[in-house]
């Protein structure tokens, strides 16, 4: 699909409450319940480990008065060096689930302790959602900056998720946020790369693009106001999944918007990309 720039005045009417509708079950009275500090990892494989104890947990909000509901799985940014979990408000209240995580960070961590946290993570959220309404089949990934690039690494490089044996094609959406689609820049400091050096390795986003990958909405902040190269990068991704003849590959700019400011209208993107995919299974179904 065609790059699309999105301008500040449109995205200020985008994000009018009305609009950001998933499907028609949000218009009952829904009641939301948050649970947190659920540990993703059983206790015999975190307690050799006191850091994945302190880090390796997620918070769960969720509708209590709908079924089958999409669930959103969200990893928050800080460069795998800070940043911890938080439920965007945006997202909140609008017939869906998020899982908020939090992972190991780095220099207590180092790779790919990032990324197995994630699938963890993911893995957690596949085997539980039912449990509490939710339809595994309408399981999406998203997140800002690193979790972009966590996002993007897990939907693309099936390995992950293979280790608890789910295939990643089984990811309903990747939307990631002004991800990395290089290798993330700290995975290169840990192997003594400048951080002005691009690499494109196994740790990288585009080593793996594929035509069979889950839809996957690449969206980034104005090329001019975003960190050096990210909006290139991204679109390198687009124009290599279509290279690839990937069917459902996206890119959106959000004019006018820095790195850190993109991220409250990437929300109302996110809810048009989960209820454009619900609606489309629903109709196949």
């Amino acid at each position: 699909m065609r790059q699309r720039t999105i301008g500040f005045t449109l995205v200020l009417l985008m994000l009018f409450p009305a609009m950001l509708q998933v499907s028609q079950a949000e218009e009952t009275d829904a009641g939301y319940k948050t649970l947190n500090e659920i540990p993703y990892y059983t206790a015999e494989q975190s307690q050799q480990n006191e850091y994945m104890q302190e880090r390796c947990k997620l918070d769960l909000y969720y509708p209590t008065n709908i079924k089958d509901f999409p669930t959103v799985v969200w990893f928050h940014g800080g460069g795998l060096k800070g940043g911890r979990k938080s439920i965007p408000k945006e997202l909140q209240d609008q017939g869906i689930a998020i899982v908020a995580v939090n992972y190991r960070l780095f220099p207590k961590a180092k790779k790919p302790a990032y990324l197995e946290d994630a699938a963890a993570a993911v893995a957690w959220t596949f085997q539980h959602i039912k449990e509490y309404g939710g339809n595994p089949d309408l399981i999406f990934v998203a997140g800002h900056s690193a979790g972009g690039y966590l996002t993007s690494m897990l939907g693309l490089d099936k390995r992950w998720l293979a280790a608890h044996d789910i295939d990643a094609n089984q990811i309903a959406g990747l939307i990631p946020y002004s991800g990395h689609c290089i290798t993330h820049m700290t995975v290169r400091e840990e192997m003594g790369i400048e951080r002005d050096q691009p690499i494109i390795d196994d740790m990288a986003p585009l080593f793996h693009a594929r035509k069979d990958a889950p839809p996957i909405l690449l969206i980034t902040g104005d090329r001019e106001l975003e960190f050096p190269t990210r909006y290139e990068e991204n679109a390198y991704m687009h124009s290599l999944l279509k290279v690839v003849k990937h069917p459902q590959a996206q890119l959106f700019e959000l004019d006018g918007f820095t790195h850190g400011t993109m991220v409250k209208p990437g929300h109302f993107l996110l809810l048009k990309e989960v209820s454009r995919i619900v609606k489309a299974k629903k109709q196949a179904d």
